[in-house]
């Protein structure tokens, strides 16, 4: 794979600066999701069990640059001193890290202030990242999510110092290479959302790797209007009728299936509880001009549980309808639990990322029996685009 883990590390009485995101969400003065905190918690304790001591590096917010005090870090400090159990040091200025006081220096964890406080971080300053260098001996980077990003404590300090990936960093790129890169076949994938316009660089290279593409949400009614079907009031784009016809051209080409709605649920208005009857969808589909398709119908559902079944490998981004409403989270549901049980039973690798991806599969209840959830967002992706992590790059050397 041609990274390190920390398992290949010596870090026996050193600095180990660890970049983590711990860019969670905080209502009046507390944290409301502390997600991103406890998966941290396996890489700084081992880090600690291995005689290293670990400064963690983070960001809070987009404060451009400039000292923001409403985008401190001081904010997560008591969440991530409960998740770790350990005694933790905020160090307020680069000063102070590089030369700490007694009592930061006998503190379990030490946490330097918002990263993005400083003009040289997001600019990848050269000048910059050899000053974070100092303040360690080894730097880890624990931050998957942030790896898209060419900034000096995701990608600058990885020259300057022998580098490693931390446990989510780790099991990010584990579950990601063996959903992509190397996987078990036949591999497919579902694709949903509201837009083929934010996805198209994601289903180009899709449609070349993967065996099955599954299309639901929003986008799946573009691909049906470029076949010819009115879908009355649907969301659907215009201008990406050339593009959908393109995808599913490469899909052809590539031999890969492409499975779109065969049926949906349509309705008038968008609303929980709207009233709503099965229409079928095709490419001589005619929808009432106050009509619109909120979710995949039943013979959809069954035709992605089959298809799902017969799969070894599956990515999952995005819901198949409009799930925040019900009863238009019927199709996300359905096919959740039947990737789910695939999974239970051992007979399926399922990956899942994107922020509505997991809203859908928590919403199911079934978050917890995929392979692997990745909360990464833009990082995951970009990955699954096909394109370069800077952050990831950086650590192969």
């Amino acid at each position: 794979m041609g990274w390190k883990s920390l398992d290949d590390m010596d870090l026996h009485g050193k600095r180990v600066l660890v970049r983590v995101d711990i860019n969670v969400p905080v209502e009046k003065g507390e944290v409301t999701d502390t997600t991103r905190i406890e998966r941290i918690v396996p890489t700084v304790h081992d880090i600690l069990s291995k005689g290293g001591t670990p400064i963690l590096l983070a960001h809070f917010g987009r404060p451009k640059g400039k000292v923001n005090l409403e985008m401190s870090l001081r904010q997560v400090l008591p969440a991530l001193r409960r998740a770790l159990m350990r005694t933790v040091a905020l160090v307020e200025t680069l000063d102070a890290a590089e030369h700490m006081t007694a009592e930061v220096a006998a503190a379990d964890v030490v946490l330097i202030e918002n990263i993005r406080f400083h003009a040289g971080e997001e600019v990848n300053d050269p000048a910059f990242a050899a000053r974070l260098a100092k303040i360690g001996d080894v730097f880890c980077n624990d931050a998957f999510s942030a790896a898209h990003r060419a900034h000096a404590s995701t990608e600058g300090l990885a020259h300057h110092l022998p580098s490693c990936a931390g446990r989510l960093m780790q099991a990010e790129l584990s579950a990601l290479e063996a959903a992509l890169s190397k996987p078990e076949r036949p591999v497919g994938a579902v694709v949903g959302g509201a837009k083929v316009s934010t996805k198209i660089a994601l289903l180009e290279n899709l449609v070349n790797r993967l065996d099955l593409l599954v299309i639901g949400g929003g986008m799946a009614n573009t691909f049906l209007v470029a076949q010819g079907a009115q879908l009355g009031a649907s969301l659907r784009e215009m201008d990406y009728l050339d593009t959908a016809r393109d995808i599913m051209a490469q899909a052809d080409k590539a031999r890969c299936r492409v499975l779109l709605p065969v049926d949906g649920l349509v309705a008038r208005e968008f609303k929980a509880g709207a009233a709503h009857e099965v229409a079928l969808l095709g490419a001589d589909t005619v929808l009432g001009a106050d009509q619109m398709v909120l979710d995949a119908g039943p013979e959809t559902v069954k035709q992605v549980e089959l298809a799902i079944k017969g799969l070894k490998t599956l990515i999952w981004n995005g819901p198949m309808g409009a799930f925040e409403i019900a009863p238009f989270d019927t199709a996300t549901v359905a096919a959740a639990k039947s990737a789910a049980q695939q999974t239970r039973d051992g007979a399926l690798i399922s990956v899942a990322g994107g922020g509505d991806t997991v809203a859908a599969l928590n919403q199911a209840g079934v978050a917890d029996d995929f392979t692997y959830i990745s909360t990464a967002g833009g990082a995951f992706l970009e990955w699954m685009e096909g394109k370069t992590l800077p952050g990831v790059a950086a650590l192969q050397g």
